[in-house]
């Protein structure tokens, strides 16, 4: 069963990893998907942070779009899936970095997983998609 607009944009503000979706532009191979971390509020952007070099930030260069698909299985089955067009690239910032490591990691482990993907991870860029199409249901409403 479909999730109210209420429900599905607070389920895909709750701090999942999603499944991002990206077309690869090539006859021969399937779309890019892949895990990634995200940031949303209900009624704003969904924004991912990604390297400015990786071929995630190629690919959705010119594909113009992509999509995240995000699930839990208990209580009960429930997902999100969400697509929309890019509507601004930034350069990658740390408080942004700090933004998203906050969401997903425990609060100790924030700066040493900042300081980490400083060093390691290179110049980072930050996506920005505006929700066109959503796709959601919970299965524990059957």
């Amino acid at each position: 069963m479909a999730l109210s607009r209420e429900e599905r944009e607070q389920f895909l503000a709750e701090p999942h990893v999603a499944a991002i979706a990206i077309d690869s532009g090539e006859k021969e191979r399937a779309p890019l998907t892949v895990p990634i971390w995200y940031q949303y509020e209900p009624g704003g952007d969904v924004w991912i942070l990604t390297g400015r070099d990786s071929r995630k930030h190629r690919l959705i260069g010119a594909a113009g779009r992509f999509s995240l698909m995000v699930d839990r299985l208990a209580p009960t089955v429930r997902y999100v899936q969400v697509e929309g067009p890019v509507t601004a690239t930034e350069p990658g910032t740390e408080a942004a970095l700090r933004e998203l490591a906050a969401r997903y990691l425990p609060a100790d482990k924030v700066d040493g997983y900042v300081e980490f993907a400083l060093k390691d991870h290179g110049e980072t860029v930050v996506l920005r998609m505006r929700p066109q199409r959503w796709l959601s249901s919970d299965l524990g409403r059957v």
